[in-house]
């Protein structure tokens, strides 16, 4: 088996290549490489994310974290929409993150992205999550990531996820909602649900109300 995306250390060979990504605002150029999520191409499912999520600039002032950031498509959108906001840019994988912190030093985006390991995140509330989730982790590895952004978005926040049907986007959306994150499908495009969860009441302090299955 290859490199999955979510490794921590890639073990394949650098293929190094510039892609074209079109975006709403219009198409910008990224630095991609083997052993990262969807190297050839911005993938569907993060173009329908891309496209459909709400406008985030008026969100609480906290960062927005991107969720699995890869070589950053999903926060640079984010950071040429929203020019007054601050970032993090967030991937367990090494090569990712290289790759992303080039892209916004290229897009002139660095002073207002912070690239970060999950190890290096800070303890501060958040605004939102966005993410097109790595789904292949495992349903109780995917919870576990979910329920530890979800729980630190402050009252008045959001967050926006595209997952794609076969793989369970419905289900999660019910999860999400039992869990206290009210959870919407927003649309469905391309085989893959765009999903809207909203705040806890309280916000970061408050705790979500746990089920009895994940």
């Amino acid at each position: 088996m290859g490199d999955h995306y979510f490794e921590s250390d890639p073990r394949s060979s650098s293929e190094s290549r510039s892609i074209n990504v079109s975006l709403p605002g219009g198409e910008i150029e990224m630095v991609t490489d083997g052993g990262v999520f969807s190297p050839k191409r911005l993938d569907p499912g993060t173009k329908v994310l891309i496209e459909g999520m709400g406008d985030l600039c008026g969100l609480p002032d906290a960062p927005i974290v991107d969720v699995g950031c890869g070589y950053g498509p999903i926060v640079a959108h984010l950071a040429l929409t929203c020019p007054e906001r601050q970032f993090w840019a967030v991937d367990v994988n090494s090569r990712a993150r290289e790759l992303c912190r080039t892209n916004m030093q290229a897009l002139g985006l660095a002073d207002r992205v912070q690239v970060l390991s999950p190890e290096e995140v800070p303890a501060h509330p958040i605004a939102g999550i966005v993410s097109n989730p790595p789904i292949r982790v495992g349903k109780s590895a995917l919870h576990e990531l979910l329920e530890l952004w979800l729980s630190k978005v402050i009252s008045g926040g959001e967050s926006w996820l595209v997952v794609q049907k076969h793989l369970g986007a419905d289900s999660l959306t019910k999860w999400l909602t039992e869990q206290g994150w009210p959870a919407e499908k927003v649309s469905s495009k391309k085989g893959s649900r765009l999903l809207r969860v909203c705040a806890l009441p309280g916000g970061s302090q408050g705790q979500p109300a746990k089920s009895s299955s994940r």
